[in-house]
């Protein structure tokens, strides 16, 4: 989305006036804007109890999530280069964790905490007597040390990804004290998207996603990677141990019987036959249940995790000489929301799965079959629903802001390495059928270069390699069109005609990144900030026949102009952004879905190949 002056007014008045923010928000009369999940999430004894990992599950397991002691600030030791934990004492802080420190729902609830630790205890099952101990965190934002016992057990960099620690050596009987210190420091020199300095939002930090712990045995599988072949009929698989030795059993099921199992090896592909496969999309996104078994040289299981997968295909082709993207060998009208994954209770921590569930839902009753996950990654759960409800997945990666400093060289590279694990945590969703490494030239450095390389690192997917090259924050000079890539992206929140909407070319296809933004006021669900969008409406019919006219145009633009892709500005109000679907606190629709969902049906099936 286009960042404006008036954006920096607003999120700098956000952040000035204390008063938006509870420090003990322990009722739902504290909250500034409460969500219909507000109060599930302050009586949960273990917020977000689900299994945070539904492609690479284990029955066994421990959610650490939870009421955790808390120190913040500046006068806090450094997390980063702490060599001992730090002492807690009687009066020290109480935290909800996973949610961010920023955000009420935590509790804590104040500005800009650069320096956090965090403390809790556990004691391990005696069933898992014998077996390794994987301490499981879903995102620490964003250097995390981690301490067991007294003794730094890990560390790790990175704010959107899952990491794990074996902390089998470190674990005693009886209680166990577990340590977190994370150090974000919000200097827009690694990825971290509208969750940074130049952000239009709260800035968030520290422990955001799921805590669990997991037995293991001593051979286990680490890691799985899921890639349907179509045109072999098949799915290709490979489980990772460590140890090429042991063995691999894939048996695969279609809800109801057996459809296919094989043997194979560990870290080597196994190839499964998948025969008159049952295709995933929006229509009919169906999912096989997998299961995989590791296994010692006497054939006896020593690991089994369960998991899933869709068969489709993704490529670009021609379409009466149009150049389009293909789902399934067929051009299907990409019609979707930019959604941003923000939430005035948990900040950017939805307050339960139900929640992270609404806004999917959301979408898929309004007649959308695509959601831009804008500059965020989202829990594994997030892209679970997806699968299972068909919206396709645009990922974003989350932005950096300053890579031209004298320290570029490391600062790139943690750009790219961070790409590398987005997308390897993230690959075996059928959902995500594009990567966008880069937005309006935020942060943006070697885009040519770094689409080829996403294109040639997953080949099963289509890369946009810089959405709306045609705007630019301002403080540093625009990249431009990268020139490769599979798509033509540029933003409009203007009137939809032919001279705004890009064109196709031999090779790419052509893509509205972003378009509308049309706003609307609903007293007493507004963040108390200057809000606004890029044009208000005057009430909800005003607001649902503009978004028609805008789609009727659209159309045209898809007909006659070779246009394959229009993105909505966006899925919530978010904050000072009141141009969504649904207000921030998600208690009012703002326009009639009903005649969305017809609209957006219409154009879909008006743009089919008949």
């Amino acid at each position: 989305m286009k960042r404006t002056t008036i954006n920096f007014l607003a999120i700098g008045c956000a952040l000035a006036l204390g008063n938006i923010f509870h420090a003990e928000a322990i009722d739902i009369k504290d909250f500034t804007l409460p969500t219909p999940w507000t109060q599930a999430a302050l009586e949960s004894e273990t917020p977000l109890p689900e299994y945070p990992r539904p492609q690479m599950a284990r029955d066994q397991w421990m959610n650490l999530n939870g009421m955790w002691e808390y120190m913040g600030g500046e006068n806090t030791p450094d997390p980063v280069s702490a060599t001992a934990a730090p002492a807690f004492t009687s009066k020290t802080e109480k935290i909800r964790v996973p949610y961010p420190p920023e955000s009420e729902l935590s509790g804590i609830a104040r500005k800009g905490e650069n320096r956090m630790w965090y403390k809790h205890t556990f004691t391990i099952p005696a069933d898992w007597k014998g077996k390794k101990v994987l301490l499981n965190f879903g995102a620490v934002d964003r250097i995390a040390s981690v301490f067991v016992n007294g003794k730094k057990a890990g560390s790790h960099t990175g704010g959107y990804d899952a990491f794990s620690i074996d902390i089998t050596d470190y674990l005693k009987p009886g209680e166990n004290t577990l340590v977190v210190g994370a150090y974000d420091p919000n200097d827009g020199k690694a990825p971290c998207g509208k969750n940074g300095p130049h952000g239009d939002y709260v800035f968030t930090s520290g422990i955001w996603q799921t805590v669990w712990l997991e037995p293991v045995g001593k051979e286990h599988i680490s890691d799985i990677r899921l890639v349907p072949d179509l045109k072999n009929n098949r799915l290709e698989i490979v489980a990772s141990s460590g140890n090429p030795q042991l063995k691999i059993t894939a048996i695969a099921d279609d809800g109801t019987r057996e459809i296919a199992k094989k043997d194979g090896v560990s870290d080597a592909p196994l190839y499964l036959p998948v025969a008159n496969p049952r295709l995933w999309s929006p229509d009919d996104p169906f999912l096989y249940n997998l299961t995989l078994q590791l296994k010692d040289k006497k054939g006896n299981i020593v690991d089994e995790v369960s998991s899933y997968f869709g068969m489709r295909s993704l490529e670009l082709g021609k379409v009466d000489g149009t150049t389009r993207p293909l789902l399934n060998g067929e051009f299907v009208f990409n019609i979707g929301l930019l959604d941003q994954g923000y939430w005035p209770d948990g900040a950017f921590t939805a307050p339960t799965d139900e929640a992270l569930l609404y806004d999917i839902e959301l979408a898929k009753r309004a007649g959308f079959n695509v959601i831009r996950k804008h500059i965020k990654v989202e829990p594994q759960r997030w892209y679970y629903h997806c699968d299972r409800l068909g919206l396709m997945v645009w990922q974003d990666m989350p932005n950096l802001w300053e890579p031209d400093g004298q320290d570029s060289t490391a600062v790139r590279q943690q750009f790219r390495d961070e790409l590398k694990v987005m997308i390897d945590q993230h690959k075996n969703s059928p959902s995500i059928v594009m990567w966008v490494p880069f937005n309006e030239n935020w942060g943006t450095f070697d885009a040519t270069e770094i689409t080829d390389w996403v294109k040639n690192y997953d080949p099963t997917r289509l890369v946009n390699g810089l959405s709306g090259y045609n705007y630019a924050p301002g403080y540093r000079k625009a990249y431009g069109d990268p020139g490769n890539g599979d798509f033509v992206d540029l933003h409009h929140y203007g009137r939809i005609e032919p001279n705004a909407v890009p064109r196709p070319d031999d090779k790419r296809a052509a893509s509205l990144g972003e378009f509308g933004g049309k706003g609307l006021f609903v007293r007493g669900h507004m963040w108390p900030v200057r809000n606004d969008a890029y044009e208000m409406m005057i009430n909800k019919d005003q607001l649902t026949d503009t978004y028609v006219m805008m789609l009727n145009e659209l159309e045209q633009m898809v007909r006659y102009f070779g246009l394959s892709t229009g993105i909505y500005t966006q899925t919530t109000d978010v904050e000072h952004e009141i141009n969504g679907l649904v207000t921030y606190d998600r208690k009012v629709e703002k326009m009639d879905l009903d005649k969305v969902r017809q609209i957006n049906q219409a154009v879909i099936e008006s743009t089919r190949k008949k």
